[in-house]
């Protein structure tokens, strides 16, 4: 055998050699699960450590109240989008197109202007109330917004076309569209965090609790008892950790709303943006009821808050479709052929890693409450009266046609709920407040 037929021999023996040896993505997930993972205490040990350390560091915002919240809600949408645009950067080609990267940042504070203007735009005009000054300044931004908003887009798109690079338009394109696929799929349904935070802290910590809870049974559950994959995207994701994880949510659901529920400074919302404690009257649903049971259980009646039963609804979600947000976070790491998004907390990856799933339960949550909770409330005459402090129109509001106008809306709108006999009652209180307003202008 010539030289030349024995090296050829040896590449193809080499060749083979790798092939077998190659691991296959679709045939060695069994491989990958965790009860198969020899490292598994190890990486088990260091994701508890980081576990702990931001459990209490969310326990220690969570205490400090509303704007702690929000002030954290926007620091990790910030990490996210920087993990994000990273995933897509090219230094030779940022090189050549200086101050490009700029321009993501730009449409990313332009949509959180958007977004948040929305969100807590009531809750700023009341927090300036007494300062006429302050208040014109406010109120006008928050009437225009919108347009503001829209030109600050109109500007950051001229500029992008102003910008644009012979030989560079592929790149710069997929960067343009790349940017507003993190602004859709990224913070427009985690900015609707900030949304459930104003309407009661309870309504942003119960969702993302379920979704931790989730999270960590299904980790153990696939730890200790996964065999069978379950989807291709995720090799370590099991189906004894996905049922496992349900049936442990769907319970803390029911378990958690209970517990939150005792808790005024967690249920109360916030009208304003002062950082004091609040009290208020929860409401019907958070207030214990009394359900009887059949003859055969040994207890006759049940005694639960009827917000348990939407907290099962929540719960469902978390356990069957929010999933399908870190489904989707590992699809988008195949393509990138990465194993995690950054490793700025450590055994969990980037933040992305770690919010993947909170994004689609946050806007879940925000239009459940919208849609069964907001909407199906029976209004009270003392909610109403709760309204009329800012509703009544005071000379700056006259000047500024605007705050009192839309309080006046939001009242003529729920006073169809209210019967006969309940509007009678509100006509008399409502008089005897207008009069006691004008006794003390004059």
């Amino acid at each position: 055998m010539s030289t030349l037929q024995r090296n050829h021999s040896v590449r193809v023996r080499h060749r083979r050699h790798s092939v077998e040896a190659a691991p296959d993505v679709n045939n060695s997930a069994g491989a990958s699960l965790l009860l198969n993972d020899q490292n598994k205490y190890k990486s088990m040990f260091v994701r508890a450590r980081s576990s702990l350390w931001m459990l209490l560091g969310f326990s220690l915002v969570i205490y400090m109240g509303h704007l702690y919240i929000c002030a954290l809600i926007v620091g990790i949408q910030i990490f996210m989008a920087k993990e994000l645009f990273n995933l897509r950067k090219q230094a030779y080609e940022d090189r050549q197109l200086p101050g490009f990267r700029i321009l993501n940042w730009y449409f990313f504070f332009t949509a959180m202007l958007f977004a948040y203007g929305r969100f807590v735009s009531r809750q700023l005009v009341n927090t300036v109330t007494s300062d006429k000054l302050y208040y014109q300044a406010v109120s006008g931004l928050v009437k225009y917004q919108m347009v503001i908003c829209y030109f600050l887009y109109i500007a950051g798109f001229m500029w992008f076309i102003l910008t644009l690079k012979k030989r560079r338009y592929k790149y710069q394109f997929g960067q343009y569209a790349w940017t507003h696929m993190i602004l859709l799929l990224v913070f427009a349904q985690s900015s609707f965090t900030v949304a459930n935070i104003f309407e009661g802290i309870f309504w942003f910590l119960l969702p993302v609790s379920l979704i931790v809870v989730n999270d960590v049974a299904a980790y153990f559950f696939g730890f200790f008892f996964g065999k069978t994959p379950l989807i291709k995207l995720s090799p370590k994701k099991t189906w004894e950790g996905f049922i496992g994880a349900s049936f442990a949510t769907i319970l803390s659901a029911f378990m958690l709303t209970n517990i939150l529920g005792r808790f005024q400074w967690l249920t109360c919302p916030r009208k304003d943006l002062s950082t004091g404690w609040l009290q208020c009257d929860p409401g019907p649903l958070f207030k214990l009821r009394s359900y009887p049971l059949p003859g055969w259980f040994p207890w006759k009646e049940l005694s639960v808050m009827p917000i348990q039963w939407h907290g099962l609804a929540l719960g469902l979600f978390a356990s069957i479709l929010a999933p399908f947000g870190g489904f989707f976070a590992s699809g988008l790491k195949r393509a990138f052929k990465i194993k995690d998004f950054g490793d700025s907390i450590p055994g969990h990856g980037g933040f992305t890693d770690r919010m993947d799933c909170q994004m689609m339960m946050a806007a879940f949550a925000y239009i459940y409450h919208q849609s069964f909770i907001v909407s199906s409330q029976s209004i009270s005459i003392g909610v109403i009266l709760d309204q009329v402090y800012f509703a009544l129109p005071t000379p700056v509001d006259k000047a500024m046609n605007f705050s009192w106008i839309t309080n006046f809306h939001y009242l003529y709108q729920i006073l169809n709920h209210l019967s006969n006999e309940e509007q009678h009652d509100l006509h008399l209180q409502l008089g005897r407040i207008i009069k006691e307003r004008q006794l003390g202008q004059q």
